[in-house]
């Protein structure tokens, strides 16, 4: 497996740094192979080295049935916390449970009333947002006393703004994950990061979801389904020799 292949990665023959490349774990299919490290590692930075995530906490997942959140509720849930998983409907909401998400709410309700609910009214310490837009007030809101909402993408394509006045008034904090950018020169993080996520694998703390395969033909395909949202898990192209 190997990741940060910026360019040429949709192709039969590519080369990555010997730093980025990892032994596939036995347990995993070559599918899974290719749906693991940049997704995992991702989430593995964002709620460790930029979210501080502690054995116990609540961890409140946006995009839950898609390749970054499936990972991060795995990621979560392998060191000690509780996840609630937010989806926009219930064939994706299977998809979160798969996952392994404690608790699963629809996008399309009263979401942060449920939230508040499932917590008894504190909020969540973590919030993991690759979607943005329109929830981000509402994903701010979700968050207990000293919480911290996580900036992954904007999948949703707007990209929005933050109130500071909320988070003087419960010291919460909006961090920002921009996990390729920040490691490129870190070989050893990676490698630590690496380390645990093998550990995570080994002992069945990790399963990847992959979602639909392609044959690299119809990697435009792929990428047709991302943008439109109608993904699940990780998407993967397959190259049969």
């Amino acid at each position: 497996m190997a990741l940060l292949l910026a360019v040429g990665g949709f192709a039969e023959r590519a080369a990555a740094s010997a730093w980025a490349t990892f032994a596939l774990p036995e347990s995993f299919s070559v599918e899974q192979g290719a749906g693991f490290v940049m997704n995992y590692h991702t989430s593995h930075f964002a709620l460790h080295h930029r979210g501080r995530l502690r054995e116990g906490e609540t961890v409140l997942v946006h995009g839950a049935a898609g390749g970054v959140g499936t990972a991060a509720i795995q990621i979560a849930r392998s060191s000690g916390a509780r996840t609630i998983a937010v989806v926009s409907s219930d064939a994706k909401g299977e998809i979160a449970r798969r996952a392994g998400a404690d608790d699963v709410i629809r996008s399309d309700g009263e979401w942060l009333a449920a939230v508040r609910e499932l917590t008894e009214g504190r909020g969540v310490d973590l919030v993991y947002d690759p979607v943005g837009g329109e929830r981000f007030a509402d994903s701010v809101r979700a968050l207990a006393p000293e919480g911290r909402l996580l900036v992954i993408g904007f999948t949703e394509g707007q990209i929005p703004t933050v109130a500071v006045n909320r988070l003087l008034l419960k010291n919460v904090a909006v961090v920002g994950v921009g996990w390729g950018a920040f490691v490129f020169d870190k070989p050893a993080l990676v490698a630590e990061i690496a380390a645990d996520r093998q550990r995570m694998a080994s002992q069945g703390f990790v399963d990847p979801v992959v979602g639909a395969t392609y044959p690299l033909a119809e990697g435009a395909e792929a990428l047709r389904d991302l943008e439109h949202r109608r993904a699940t898990g990780k998407l993967v192209l397959r190259v049969d020799s």
